[in-house]
């Protein structure tokens, strides 16, 4: 059975915190997605370019993945 955890947020901007949580979950998961959310309340906040900047950090953790949800 693969187990999956879900770390949804904004990420405006990633924190070591946000990062911590991440590196706990692949140790306890098989699969870690990593759900960057689009937000209307904040008006300078770039989804995609979050996204882009989450992926960048966590490449060297091979059971994560990282999804744009609009």
């Amino acid at each position: 059975m693969l187990r999956t955890a879900i770390c949804p947020g904004a990420f405006d901007p990633i924190a070591n915190g946000h990062l911590d949580i991440i590196k706990r979950a692949t140790a306890l998961f098989d699969r870690v997605v990593v759900g960057v959310a689009a937000t209307v309340i904040k008006k300078y906040f770039n989804p995609r370019k979050e996204a882009e900047g989450v992926l960048s950090i966590c490449a060297n953790l091979d059971n994560v993945t990282v999804n744009l949800k609009n």
